[in-house]
């Protein structure tokens, strides 16, 4: 039924579109038109067609594997005889910049949230955890904002660690993308969820070798993890298409850091987006977030209508 992703072998099991919508098996719609159009990302469309067709059988999957670990996390209380609280079923969401994978883990919380076995889903992304802009700027990092380097990594470790030992409350710095900057004193709290969503560039990233070994990292805590793909030329193109859509709305408040872009002609605009993404967005994208692809669970692979054409589940 389901060809290889690539003609080398692979450890996921990939389907077409037509495919995978076949393994709803009747999952009920939990949605209205209204509830996907707020929770879509600025210059990624999605259908009531692709929630049925891509999310509707991706959140029975991540319902089925939730009911068994939360089977697996009860055994494993009753072998240690301890009366501990719950443990939380962590997600990853990576991908590229203007790929779509904000939309993605926002209708993967609504959805999850709705299954009786899982009613308390958070969605964190990470870059509440980039260091702030004077800490950036002071170590000459301002342009590799998003790579590795730019991250707080101890803080989301501990952030994580935190999460999955079951502790009552953790805070998680907030980032404002109209200051460019984390937002002094503010905190997004998370409350024993039953499950987390994280969602972020670089969270199947693994540490350089020359770091040395022995250390976590952040795909360390996940249960499950989900790469959101397409060719690079189209994410540069939605990329550029973004900014220009930005141009006329969030960068016209003068309280936006990329106010000063407000004022550009089409023509500017094109050329500014495309150096950004040229000079910063795509080296990050090669270097980066690409490799870690084959670590992903599970691929949404999207063609140019922004709509998931091929999906990889990895093998057991």
């Amino acid at each position: 039924m389901a060809a290889e992703f690539a003609d080398v072998p692979s450890p996921h099991r990939t389907f077409s579109r037509q495919e995978w919508a076949g393994l709803r098996a009747g999952t009920p719609m939990t949605l209205t038109a209204g509830e996907v159009e707020r929770l879509q990302s600025l210059n990624d469309p999605v259908s009531m067609d692709e929630v049925e067709t891509i999310y509707l059988p991706l959140s029975r999957l991540l319902s089925l594997y939730v009911g068994a670990t939360q089977g697996l996390f009860a055994a494993t209380r009753t072998f240690l005889g301890s009366n501990g609280g719950k443990t939380p079923y962590v997600i990853g969401v990576a991908g590229s910049v203007a790929v779509g994978k904000s939309t993605t883990a926002r209708l993967l919380r609504a959805l999850l949230s709705r299954w009786p076995n899982t009613p308390k889903v958070a969605l964190v992304a990470t870059d509440g955890f980039i260091l702030p802009n004077a800490t950036l700027a002071a170590a000459g990092l301002m342009e590799r904002k998003g790579f590795p380097e730019s991250y707080d990594m101890p803080a989301l470790l501990a952030f994580l660690s935190a999460v999955k030992a079951g502790r009552d409350s953790v805070a998680a710095p907030v980032y404002s993308h109209l200051s460019y900057d984390i937002v002094p004193g503010a905190a997004d709290v998370v409350e024993r969820p039953d499950i987390l969503i994280v969602e972020g560039l670089n969270v199947l990233q693994t540490p350089d070798p020359g770091e040395g070994g022995g250390a976590p990292f952040v795909s360390d805590f996940f249960d499950f993890s989900i790469y959101v793909d397409a060719d690079e030329a189209l994410i540069g193109d939605w990329y550029v298409e973004r900014f220009k859509t930005l141009r006329n709305t969030a960068f016209r408040d003068p309280r936006s850091y990329f106010h000063r872009y407000a004022s550009l002609t089409d023509a500017e605009a094109v050329a500014m987006a495309r150096g950004l993404w040229d000079r910063i967005n795509l080296p990050n994208l090669k270097a980066n977030i690409l490799p870690t692809r084959p670590r992903a669970d599970l691929i949404l692979r999207k063609g140019a209508s922004h709509r998931v054409e091929e999906v990889a589940l990895r093998r057991l």
